[in-house]
């Protein structure tokens, strides 16, 4: 295994001088800090990562709080996990993913060893009980999601209650007043989780302003748990001709089951998603969609954690404006309703 004092030999330079390249405490001139940088490339040297944060007081890691839940889509969890681990790399940091649900105990734990600098909280609840501790922490932190409660936090998310507002205002332009929205399964309500929250928000009080109808039902997004919730949708809203889906496992299900009852999309009823764009593009019916910007979330996430490292960055939300794409999906109400 190639030292620190193998290289400093390798380029005619004292250790320290090394060290100092390495970690950026000192100016060094660029003939030397090319020589050194030349040593190390030819040596294939790597820094211990032990050493390395033993001798800075820092780890270069971001640790990633991704409760996996059962009933959460984790597809789309892991892209913006994705999107974090590929933007903090390219800043020079590793990630350390943790999946359960610990709480505050995850935020303790951090907060008290040198696992990792900074920390990226995922599946924000309204009232999440990370907050207090969060906010006396001195590790930089920031949030992927929108609790009740911003003071004193960073945050990105996109802004979901615009989102709902979107998807009625486009169904009120198609003519459609009798609106259902298949969500999230009842726990991520339960739990107050923002996003979910949020979206019912934006589109109960914008369907309201618009004379429209609204019924909301929750749904786990199994085949069969898909069908029991169409089946009682239409019982008690039998003039429905639109639905809004917030719950990427429901909409091939939601689509297949319309298409059994001889229900013609758009024709007869309009169907539009808040999802990735992937999964609307590949529906079996291409679906109109207010987009989950996965990717640009966990880079913004990322970004405000170097800014924060580097002295930058303020605490604030950064609340990214929904997109809608017009597919297949949508379309006028029917004469006939």
């Amino acid at each position: 295994m190639v030292t620190l004092a193998d290289v400093a030999q390798h380029a005619g330079v004292s250790a320290s001088t090394v060290s100092y390249v390495l970690s950026g405490k000192r100016s060094i001139s660029a003939s030397t800090r090319e020589r050194v940088e030349r040593s190390i490339a030819e040596l294939g040297y790597h820094p211990n990562a032990g050493a390395r944060a033993l001798a800075s007081s820092r780890s270069n890691i971001i640790a990633l709080m991704m409760p996996l839940r059962s009933d959460m889509y984790v597809p789309v969890m892991m892209e913006i996990a994705l999107a974090v681990a590929t933007t903090a790399r390219k800043h020079g940091y590793d990630v350390l993913l943790l999946t359960g649900e610990e709480g505050q105990a995850a935020v303790r734990r951090i907060e008290g060893s040198a696992l990792a600098d900074a920390m990226i909280l995922m599946d924000v609840e309204l009232d999440d009980d990370r907050l207090p501790m969060l906010r006396l922490t001195e590790r930089p932190a920031v949030l992927i999601g929108l609790p009740a409660d911003t003071t004193g936090l960073s945050c990105v998310d996109l802004d979901f209650a615009a989102a709902g507002a979107r998807c009625a205002e486009h169904l009120a332009a198609q003519g459609h007043r009798e609106i259902a929205v298949i969500g999230e399964a009842a726990a991520v309500y339960e739990r107050h989780t923002g996003f979910a929250v949020r979206t019912l928000s934006g589109l109960r009080e914008r369907s309201a302003e618009l004379g429209l109808r609204l019924l909301h039902r929750p749904c786990d997004g199994s085949y069969a748990a898909v069908a029991a919730t169409l089946a009682r949708i239409y019982d008690e809203r039998p003039a429905t001709t639109a639905f809004v889906v917030q719950n990427e496992a429901a909409t091939d299900p939601l689509l297949a089951l319309l298409r059994q009852q001889g229900r013609a999309v758009p024709e007869d009823v309009s169907v539009m998603a808040i999802c990735p764009d992937q999964v609307a593009a590949h529906a079996s019916v291409p679906l109109t969609a207010v987009a989950v910007p996965a990717q640009e979330m966990g880079r913004h996430a990322v970004e405000q954690v170097v800014a924060k490292f580097r002295g930058q960055g303020a605490d604030e939300v950064v609340l990214l404006e929904p997109e809608l794409t017009v597919r297949e999906s949508t379309g006028p109400r029917g004469p006939g309703h």
